[in-house]
């Protein structure tokens, strides 16, 4: 009798354990990301993601993968720069790899990646350089094609059988920044919110800032090459996410965040409330610095690989004058994003990364919403064993677990995995 009272005992305490939210965990202080060992333990990562040391034009480009996970647990792995998707099991077992398929059973000769997923069994890609958008169901069969006459920098699937796309365009004077809702059944498009910059003058070159490059210590959080001013600071694109039946478009260089419903009508405003971040001058020379030494060191410069070598050192020789020429221009701290990215966790949090502060500390910060708008609490994530890149196409939350495709250190061999991670 005393045995079953114990062991009633104990499967309230695993039950009370199990149930902990991830609204409880986010009051702690930090929170580790803690792999299980279990998951994808039978992969031969070397043959898995052999694709890791490609490089395009001399850089790298094996790590420019994404995941996304599907209703049962499985994941999709995205390979840049290939044609097919790799496909692995609820226990994180390499299955296979796909290729989208046309109704006759030929496979596309080029497909983009998976972006997301509509409906209950239908992926859609990246756009090709035409504008078209291929969807497909969960074995690669083929089912429609979407076009969109614009550029797109992120696209996300609504449960009402709609896509927001976070777009944009070039005008003659101007670029265009927009966040529309694309109707999976019609293709009918609505514009919800858009932004103008002016383009440089002709008789002058853009400032770019290349945040990513300049502090690869602090995350790689996945800004690229941004224009910039003295006066508006770095520039960054609107991020989207679905919480509950609601769309949240948010503005890393303003701040504000917007909530619409799921046909795109505007519904609430609010602003993030901390302080904004500076780069300092001295920081930008110094970046400034690094990125010609950089340039400085390639022996064979290839910007366009259907000009002659001569026209790339050309290339390199007035590309260098100038990023030199703007040393002397930089006399003032510039603002930078209020933050990096934001990801939805599986119970519909909303999470707001600030830029690292601190090099090589692995650790990011993290601001938390629940599905109302109301705060959680602010937190850290931490992780002992992978190099950590914070990314939405990187990190996937499911049934309580964080699915990432990250870097192992100290691997042998490749060190990218399908990695599963427990929050503790």
């Amino acid at each position: 009798m005393k045995q079953i009272v114990l062991m009633s005992l104990l499967l309230v305490a695993t039950l009370c354990l199990s149930a902990q939210s991830l609204t409880d965990l986010y009051q702690k202080e930090s929170i580790k990301l803690v792999p299980d060992t279990e998951y994808g333990a039978g992969n031969n990562w070397d043959q898995v993601f052999a694709t890791y040391y490609d490089t395009l034009y001399g850089k790298p480009m094996g790590n420019r993968k994404s995941l996304l996970v599907l209703p049962d647990g499985s994941v999709v792995v995205n390979h840049a720069y290939h044609n097919y998707y790799s496909k692995f099991s609820p226990d994180g077992t390499f299955v296979k790899e796909f290729q989208v398929s046309r109704s006759n059973g030929t496979p596309f000769k080029k497909t983009n990646h998976i972006d997301g997923i509509i409906g209950e069994n239908t992926f859609f890609t990246g756009l090709d350089n035409m504008g078209n958008m291929l969807c497909f169901d969960f074995d690669g069969n083929y089912k429609k094609t979407l076009k969109l006459d614009y550029m797109t920098k992120q696209m996300i699937g609504l449960p009402n059988n709609k896509i927001a796309v976070v777009g944009w365009v070039i005008w003659a004077d101007k670029f265009r920044d927009f966040v529309a809702v694309v109707d999976y059944e019609t293709n009918e498009q609505k514009i919800i919110w858009d932004h103008f910059t002016d383009r440089c003058p002709p008789d002058e070159h853009c400032k770019l800032f290349n945040y990513s490059y300049a502090f690869p210590e602090r995350g790689m959080i996945g800004f690229q090459t941004m224009p910039y001013s003295g006066s508006q600071g770095v520039a960054a694109p609107p991020k989207i996410a679905c919480i509950g039946n609601k769309l949240v478009v948010a503005y890393p260089t303003t701040g504000e965040i917007r909530v619409h419903d799921l046909d795109g009508k505007l519904v609430s405003k609010d602003k993030i409330t901390w302080a904004e971040s500076y780069i300092s001058a001295e920081e930008q020379k110094e970046i400034q610095q690094k990125a010609i030494d950089k340039y400085k060191r390639l022996r064979n410069p290839t910007f366009a690989s259907w000009v002659s070598a001569e026209e790339n050192q050309k290339a390199m020789a007035t590309i260098l004058k100038e990023m030199e020429a703007d040393l002397d221009k930089i006399i003032e701290p510039i603002p930078i994003p209020l933050f990096s990215t934001m990801m939805k966790d599986s119970e519909d949090n909303l999470l707001i990364f600030e830029f690292p502060k601190e090099e090589n500390a692995n650790q990011f910060h993290v601001w938390i919403y629940d599905n109302e708008g109301t705060f959680v609490g602010q937190s850290s994530f931490v992780c002992d064993d992978y190099e950590l890149e914070i990314s939405p196409s990187k990190m996937v939350f499911h049934d309580g677990y964080l699915y990432a495709i990250q870097r192992l250190k100290g691997a042998s061999g490749v060190p990218l995995r399908l990695v599963r991670f427990k929050l503790e």
